[in-house]
């Protein structure tokens, strides 16, 4: 006897997994401060902290207050690289994350990493997760041409889930990230647990914020992440209906 189909998912959750899902932020922090001051800069923490979330080319430049010839960029990047990997068997998730994602692939979303990472680094932080049988897809650093506030990212997650942006949310902690979806009009829930503030978040645009993971779980009921998921598990109930 054949298994009844799985429904394709009509609505996605897309997320930022460093500094949303992972508690990474500060280590890239210290990354690239370590490779600003191996290049001979010295570049306040803070300004790098408030940086992260863009990708490695922004960031440089707005370290540095100045555009960054090619070769010096790359090798601030590669500086960074070297150093964040070192920190890779200290990466933990936040509390809640393989739960939160695990709600959500019970409600019948695609769940999307929309992540900017490099491949092999994007597989340690999904090893730091242990969520990939919830995990519908994820993006790395490959498909996009341009790195965040661009929207590519972003674009590349929801085409990966197939789901319209008015049937998808992204979950994030960066001001970076509710700019990339502004631009494509994705609604965006603000999580402080990446040291960016509520209300910085808030200021941005973001639809609604929490100080973490655990208090968006404690709030799905009355969140927007709470309607998108009762729109799918709706969605799903009248396939069967209808099937």
């Amino acid at each position: 006897m054949s298994e009844p189909m799985v429904p394709t998912p009509t609505h996605a959750v897309l997320f930022d997994v460093d500094g949303t899902l992972v508690d990474s932020t500060y280590l890239h922090t210290v990354a690239w401060w370590l490779a600003f001051r191996k290049a001979g800069h010295t570049v306040p923490q803070s300004t790098i902290h408030r940086s992260i979330g863009m990708g490695g080319d922004k960031l440089v430049a707005r370290a540095l207050g100045r555009d960054v010839p090619t070769d010096e960029e790359q090798e601030l990047k590669d500086g960074h690289d070297a150093i964040f990997s070192t920190f890779w068997p200290h990466l933990v998730r936040f509390d809640g994350a393989r739960e939160l994602l695990e709600r959500c692939h019970a409600s019948g979303v695609a769940v999307v990493l929309a992540s900017s990472a490099k491949q092999q680094e994007l597989d340690v932080l999904r090893r730091a997760l242990d969520a990939d049988a919830w995990i519908t897809a994820a993006t790395s650093s490959s498909d996009a041409e341009q790195s965040k506030p661009a929207p590519d990212i972003v674009e590349a997650a929801l085409a990966s889930a197939g789901v319209s942006a008015d049937h998808a949310v992204f979950v994030g902690d960066a001001v970076w990230d509710v700019q990339a979806c502004a631009r494509l009009s994705i609604p965006v829930i603000g999580v402080a647990c990446g040291g960016t503030s509520e209300a910085e978040l808030q200021a941005a645009g973001a639809l609604e914020t929490h100080p973490g993971i655990p208090e968006l779980l404690d709030a799905l009921a009355t969140s927007a992440l709470g309607c998108l998921l009762s729109e799918a598990r709706a969605a799903r109930a009248g396939h069967r209906d209808g099937a």
